[in-house]
């Protein structure tokens, strides 16, 4: 019987060895790689969503933040507006305090919220805003949880403008959800109206101009000076006519830990004076004791029925 070469159990062709390990080899390689596609889109992809959510949106107001301060150009009045939020003011710094190389000339002062919140910085920075000669404002804070009568009573029954302060404000930034656009005109209506029988002159609107634009451009509010909120821009975009511009709310002053909204005058000084409340504004006509006697009878006269008058 020939002498016969048993073959071992699991020997290959070294050819066939070869190109299964060449197959191996590139089997891996191209497993490594398409994992290394699949996580550099990952990351691609998370890095879009990143910048377009986050950076994108905040970027102006990072480089408001840690940037050079920037001004809107071509205005000469500035002030700012406050609150509760800058905490305790020294107000001997802030009335030196510069904007853009010009001292501020107002300052507006939150001072109510809704019908029964005063806020609890405004009677001390009211008053000291007068006293270092700022030209002052008050404004209420629009609520969505009460009626415009109860608000605009309350904000009169806790603020007592005087000659040469800034007619009254009403911040209005939100709308009801149930309401209609009809309905809350007549509900802001309603409020500027009481407020305008108190002092005679119309109260300043303040919001922000897409919020005017899609609640407020009604030609019945066209009358009101407007105050317009648009941040991080070199320009209104709003093309309407506007009183004041409230450009950045990131501001720096001495005398105010933290920041604080800046606001610029669109006029001049004088025209900002002559938008101020003055003396005739708060006054109202004595009716003389024959006058009233008179009034009253032919009032009452006026009730009568037709039968008695015979």
């Amino acid at each position: 019987m020939p002498n016969r070469k048993k073959k071992k159990k699991g020997a290959a062709n070294p050819e066939a060895r070869k190109h299964s390990g060449k197959i191996a080899r590139w089997f891996g390689n191209s497993r490594s790689t398409w994992i290394c596609v699949v996580g550099v889109a990952v990351a691609a992809a998370y890095a879009f969503f990143l910048y377009s959510y986050f950076v994108l949106p905040f970027g102006v107001r990072w480089r408001a933040l840690y940037g050079d301060p920037t001004y809107p150009v071509g205005y000469e009045i500035h002030g700012i507006d406050i609150s509760h939020h800058q905490g305790k003011i020294d107000w001997v710094k802030l009335s030196r305090a510069m904007v853009d190389r010009t001292y501020l000339a107002f300052v507006m002062v939150k001072a109510t919220e809704g019908a029964d919140y005063l806020d609890e910085c405004f009677d001390e920075n009211f008053e000291k805003a007068k006293e270092e000669g700022f030209i002052r404002g008050a404004y209420h804070y629009w609520s969505t949880l009460s009626s415009a009568r109860e608000q605009a009573y309350f904000f009169l029954d806790k603020v007592k403008l005087q000659p040469g302060d800034l007619p009254p404000v009403l911040d209005v930034e939100a709308k009801p959800e149930n309401m209609t656009d009809e309905d809350f005109q007549m509900e802001i209506l309603a409020w500027l109206h009481i407020v305008e029988d108190r002092y005679h002159k119309r109260p300043i609107i303040y919001t922000y101009y897409k919020f005017k634009e899609a609640y407020l451009s009604d030609e019945r509010f066209d009358d009101y000076p407007y105050w317009i909120a648009h941040y991080y821009v070199p320009e209104v975009q709003y093309k309407g006519k506007w009183k004041f511009w409230q450009h950045t709310d990131v501001g720096r002053l001495p005398g105010i830990k933290g920041y604080v909204d800046l606001d610029i005058y669109n006029g001049s000084y004088y025209d900002l004076e002559q938008l101020t409340l003055k003396e005739e504004d708060f006054f109202v006509p004595e009716i003389e004791l024959s006058d009233s006697v008179d009034y009253a009878l032919n009032d009452s006269i006026a009730q009568e029925p037709e039968e008695m008058l015979d």
